[in-house]
């Protein structure tokens, strides 16, 4: 059960990672638009998949019980 929440946290932080990557362009080393845009989108994309994916396994453990 923690390892869902903890996944949620981690969701939201890759989410926020991937905006900060958008917004200053910089990833370790100083980026192109382009490929921060990308790099960024990803990261976001990937957030939003893994907060989907503890919500769900939050659920189904709710369901069970």
């Amino acid at each position: 059960m923690m390892f869902n929440w903890l996944s949620l946290v981690t969701g939201l932080f890759y989410i926020v990672l991937g905006i900060v990557v958008i917004i200053y362009k910089f990833f370790f080393t100083i980026l192109e638009p382009a490929i921060a845009y990308a790099l960024g989108a990803v990261l976001v994309i990937y957030g939003i998949f893994r907060i989907y994916r503890a919500v769900s396994k939050i659920k189904k453990s709710k369901d069970e019980e």
